[in-house]
């Protein structure tokens, strides 16, 4: 994701009514399919990289304004529409995702393509790369004559190792990819938590042991920095932390999908590994998330709120009206990855199945807006639309409902399990090695001499200068 400022979002005054526009009944697995439908088309309307002209994988943009969105949110939307089809047996947007996914892998098929690559994060990479672990984990055909899956997925960690950064903050990995990027001081939980995920899934669908490696390195780096903070009442997952500063603070914001990219890959780890030390931790993060993200009251919501501790909410800008685009989509991934945890970690399933009825059910307060009266804003909580559409509320509202469709029959794949998508341990491999890692680090040395020549350098325009007027 990239920095972005926050704007205030329409006035709630542009729809006033307080009915749902959908009947929705989760009791009922034709009813829940229907509202999916309904909802994954209102999203894909904003979709046109299947239309003549237009680029197969992206969502309207450049972003010079809130009318567009970046291009790892396109990735999480085929993520979502992957998910979709698992969970209704609808397979009309099949086509169009396996498009998507193979136009925007890139020259070395590790999800890093020339239109993008100028201002990579790795976190950007990482929805990729789970969108085609979501495909290989629910058994979509891998594309003849094209990188399977799993192998695209393999190729973003194989790029991915190259850009540990022991040398700062012991550990870990910077935000953005490329040095020249605003946001490269930062290690974010999201970009960490993102390979975490990855590194997990990777090692159950495999059975590969550096992936459990990999995944447990991160882990322990992520636990021992700040990012991790224990209060008396819960763990807090905070956003970033600052290597300009040696990584000795962080910024005190919480977003729903930091808990939740951690929380699915301890519960990957866990059913992999059966070491219940991941189940606990995944347990620890889950109360964490639940006491967070799912408040009894929270300060600025109207006074008709739906809350009472079961209504997921994006606590960090929800209330005051100032998501942002990514933001809008946060919970989506929250939703899903609770549903997934619920199936790895059967103990953890019915307080987790409790939040995401609930939150089903209250989404559908905010899916009333818009020319069609059924679009979807943020605020579940509110049965009054909060003036707000696009992608994420349309993903969020997909998510949450979808989520509670899933059964037994759905646990992930593995290539135990039934999973088809080729392995290709190498994958990517041959992409060129992360800059950081080419040049030694500067010395002090180093600095004194770029100082002594940049003074020769002054001198001798000012001669040439003086030289030229005489």
């Amino acid at each position: 994701m990239k920095p972005s400022i926050s704007i205030l979002a329409p006035l709630v005054a542009l729809a006033p009514s307080a009915h749902a526009a959908y009947q929705l009944n989760l009791d009922s697995r034709d009813s829940m399919k229907q509202v999916t439908s309904l909802l994954a088309h209102d999203m894909m309307t904003y979709y046109q990289g299947n239309l003549t002209g237009q680029t197969p994988g992206l969502l309207p943009g450049p972003c010079a304004s809130d009318l567009c969105y970046y291009w790892w949110e396109a990735g999480a939307m085929f993520g979502a529409l992957v998910n979709y089809w698992q969970y209704t047996g609808d397979d009309s947007y099949n086509q169009v995702i396996s498009e998507a996914l193979q136009f925007q892998k890139g020259p070395e098929a590790n999800f890093n393509p020339p239109n993008q690559s100028k201002n990579m994060g790795v976190d950007d990479q990482d929805f990729w790369g789970f969108a085609a672990l979501d495909a290989a984990e629910a058994g979509l055909p891998d594309v003849p004559g094209q990188p399977s899956w799993l192998a695209l997925a393999q190729a973003v960690f194989n790029f991915q190792t190259n850009l540990w950064d022991a040398k700062v903050c012991g550990g870990g990995m910077r935000w953005q990819v490329y040095s020249f990027n605003a946001g490269y001081n930062l290690k974010n939980t999201i970009s960490n938590g993102g390979f975490f995920q990855l590194a997990a899934r990777l090692a159950r669908y495999t059975g590969n042991q550096t992936y459990v490696d990999w995944a447990e390195k991160m882990y322990d780096w992520m636990a021992g920095t700040h990012l991790f903070q224990e209060t008396e009442d819960r763990l807090w997952i905070w956003d970033n932390t600052d290597t300009n500063n040696g990584c000795i603070d962080v910024e005190h914001h919480v977003w729903t999908y930091n808990y939740g990219t951690m929380l699915s890959g301890m519960a990957y780890l866990y059913n992999l590994t059966e070491n219940a030390t991941w189940a606990t931790r995944a347990s620890h993060v889950l109360d964490g998330a639940f006491k967070t993200f799912f408040p009894d009251t929270l300060d600025g919501t109207p006074p008709d709120s739906n809350l009472g501790g079961n209504v997921m909410t994006e606590m960090q800008c929800e209330p005051t009206s100032v998501c942002n685009n990514d933001q809008s989509s946060f919970k989506a991934y929250l939703a899903r990855w609770m549903a997934v945890t619920g199936q790895l970690i059967p103990s953890l399933q019915p307080q987790i199945t409790a939040k995401l009825r609930t939150s089903a059910q209250a989404a559908m307060n905010q899916c009333i807006g818009g020319d069609n009266g059924r679009m979807c804003g943020r605020q579940w909580y509110s049965s009054v639309w909060d003036g707000s559409s696009g992608v994420g509320q349309q993903m969020t509202a997909l998510s949450v409902v979808g989520a509670n469709l899933i059964d037994s029959s759905m646990v992930p794949l593995t290539a135990d399990t039934g999973g088809k998508s080729a392995s290709d341990p190498n994958a990517g491999t041959s992409a060129p090695i992360f800059p950081h890692d080419e040049f030694p680090e500067i010395t002090t040395a180093d600095r004194a001499g770029a100082g002594i020549l940049t003074v020769l350098v002054v001198f001798g325009m000012a001669g040439g200068a003086y030289w030229l007027v005489s």
